[in-house]
């Protein structure tokens, strides 16, 4: 289970949306924003800086694993994990080698 967030999603959303116009106007000043934006929300710069750079590979502009494709891959690691598991209990009871030997 994941844990608990800390920042609710609105001020995320605002946060990221306010360093993201900032950059829009003076992209040279990308240090100075995540840090003024951070002072003005209460939010960590290093915190801030994550958020925009996933929010910019969830919308396309910069390269990376989106979050819905890093949901699914953590859902497809936890069903091969599972599958792994039960082939690891067949073995071990040996159906799955009584199986074999059937075909």
């Amino acid at each position: 289970m994941a844990a608990p967030r800390k920042y609710p999603d609105e001020l995320r959303e605002r946060a990221t949306r306010m360093v993201l116009d900032l950059l829009e106007d003076d992209p040279g000043s990308q240090r100075g924003v995540f840090r003024r934006v951070g002072d003005q929300l209460g939010v960590n710069p290093e915190t801030l800086r994550g958020w925009v750079r996933q929010t910019q590979i969830d919308a396309g502009t910069r390269p990376g694993t989106t979050t819905d494709d890093a949901q699914k891959i953590i859902e497809l690691e936890k069903e091969v994990r599972e599958l792994r598991r039960a082939n690891a209990m067949a073995d071990s009871s040996g159906e799955r080698k009584e199986l074999c030997e059937l075909l």
